[in-house]
């Protein structure tokens, strides 16, 4: 979202649960759930979307229909935390495909990344031939997700 975040009243707050929950649903029937009219619907998303509220559309892919059965959180200590050492790290983590998340954290790591592979054997390869290359990287622990208790996409709006 841009720097100052707009105002959403309760109609922009139920376009974007409905648009959360199905976001191919054409406009009329957007409008309909919503309980207006088509023009002033269509100019309310256009004008969260121009506002940086609405940041795009995707489709949500099930992981092991594409063969990524491990899913792994993965802490990273840097040696220090200075300007140039984050910013080489964040360059690096921003290009590979297999880091989903990345976090800049407080406590014990510096960073939390999640990443989906698909077996053991290509995060070790992801391990040792890209994450432990980063100059800078005092310690990495890996935790691996035996399976999904919760998944959400949708934020809550209330």
């Amino acid at each position: 979202m841009k720097e100052s975040s707009p105002i959403l009243d309760e109609i922009d707050r139920r376009i974007l649960g409905e648009l959360q929950r199905d976001g191919r649903l054409t406009n009329q029937d957007l409008a309909g759930r919503v309980g207006m009219s088509a023009s002033p619907c269509w100019r309310r998303v256009r004008a969260m979307e121009d506002a940086g509220v609405i940041k795009g559309y995707a489709a949500l892919v099930e992981p092991a229909a594409l063969g990524l059965h491990v899913t792994v959180f993965t802490q990273v200590s840097l040696e220090r935390q200075q300007e140039k050492g984050l910013q080489v790290f964040e360059r690096a983590v921003g290009a590979w495909p297999e880091i989903m998340e990345c976090y800049l954290m407080t406590g014990d790591a510096d960073y939390l990344l999640r990443v989906v592979v698909p077996s053991l054997a290509a995060y070790e390869q992801f391990l040792m031939q890209k994450l432990t290359r980063i100059p800078g990287i005092a310690s990495i622990k890996s935790s691996f997700a035996l399976r999904s208790v919760k998944y959400r996409t949708d934020l809550p709006i209330g």
